[in-house]
C-alpha cells in the first residue's frame, strides 16, 4: 500500500522486534491517515530534497512500543512521527543536514536530535501533527541511564 507518492506502508510497519514476537503492527485507519499526512508534509519535501531516505522507525503499535522501552505517549504509536537515520544509507547524506533541513524548512511538531555527538545525531526523529504542531525542536542525550530531553 503506498502512503504517498514515494513511500510505502510496509517502509513503517516493518520491525524485527515485531516479527519474533509475534507482535501485529497494523496501523488504524485513523493512523494511517496520520502516516498519509505525516509522508505528505514532512517526508515528501525531504525525499524530492535529498533522493531516498532510510525510515530507521515509522508505526509502532502500542504492543510493539512496550515491547520495545518506548514513551507511553510516543506519536509513533499514532503514525505521526518517524525515524530517519542515514548513516549507511550510501547517499552520503548525513542527519545533521537532514535535521537542518528540517528545522530550516519544514513544519512540525516535534524534531529530536537523537543522541550522537555535537556534530551528528545518530538519528533524526520528527513528528507532525497539523494545526496542533508545536515546532519543538530538542537534542535528546543520556543521563544518569536515562533518555533526557532539552531544547535545541
Amino acid at each position: 500500500m503506498k502512503l504517498s507518492a514515494h513511500f510505502a506502508l510496509s517502509e513503517f510497519t516493518r520491525s524485527e522486534s515485531a516479527k519474533r514476537e509475534g507482535l501485529d503492527n497494523t496501523p488504524t485507519a485513523e493512523h494511517l491517515e496520520n502516516l498519509k499526512t505525516l509522508c505528505e508534509k514532512v517526508l515528501e519535501p525531504i525525499r524530492l530534497k535529498y533522493g531516498s531516505i532510510n525510515i530507521s522507525s515509522g508505526y509502532r503499535g502500542k504492543m510493539l512500543n512496550h515491547f520495545i522501552g518506548g514513551s507511553v505517549s510516543s506519536d509513533h504509536c499514532v503514525g505521526r512521527a518517524a525515524d530517519i537515520d542515514m548513516d549507511d544509507s550510501g547517499t552520503g547524506v548525513t542527519n545533521t543536514e537532514i535535521f537542518n533541513y528540517i528545522k530550516d524548512n519544514l513544519d512540525y511538531d516535534q524534531l529530536i536530535w537523537e543522541f550522537g555527538t555535537k556534530e551528528k545525531p545518530d538519528w533524526v526523529h520528527v513528528g507532525y501533527r497539523g494545526k496542533d504542531n508545536r515546532k519543538q525542536t530538542l537534542r535528546a542525550t543520556k543521563v544518569n541511564g536515562k533518555s533526557h530531553y532539552s531544547p535545541y
